[in-house]
């Protein structure tokens, strides 16, 4: 079982996990030696960054799964599980990886959790975000565009 330290589970790479997640749950991705981090300084696969994901966001089932799947309470698919082995280094490099979509996604999946699925965020931030560090930022940021 994988313990990450209490400073890497305050990150907001949070956000990019779930975008990660959902973009591999979407059944696009079939794992491959392409999908893996190739070096510290290459960027994680964008083979997702065009999935649209108000598709995701509105079907409960594939949402469901993932957040399952996240908090340990239901199976992964493999790609889920591919998941698992980037997010260690996504948290500890403030997602330096990820792509500017990828940023963008993660902030919208979470935006739409939040928004519209409060018991589900709960839930994944006590597991990903205990100290509602993301919480805070979002709704200060949302509060600066009202």
């Amino acid at each position: 079982m994988l313990y990450l330290k209490e400073s890497l589970v305050k990150s907001p790479l949070f956000f990019a996990l779930i975008c990660i997640s959902i973009y591999i749950d979407y059944g696009l991705a079939y794992p491959s030696t392409s999908t893996k981090i190739v070096s510290s300084e290459s960027l994680y696969n964008n083979e997702f960054d065009n999935v649209n994901l108000d598709e995701i966001l509105n079907q409960d089932r594939l949402l469901n799964n993932y957040i399952k799947c996240l908090e340990r309470a239901g199976p992964c698919t493999p790609d889920g599980k591919m998941l698992k082995q980037i997010l260690p280094d996504a948290m500890l490099t403030d997602c330096s990886k990820c792509t500017q979509k990828q940023k963008c996604g993660a902030e919208k999946v979470t935006s739409h959790l939040i928004d519209n699925r409060p018991k589900d965020w709960e839930r994944l931030e006590k597991i990903y975000d205990p100290m509602g560090t993301y919480r805070l930022k979002y709704q200060k940021k949302k509060q600066n565009h009202i």
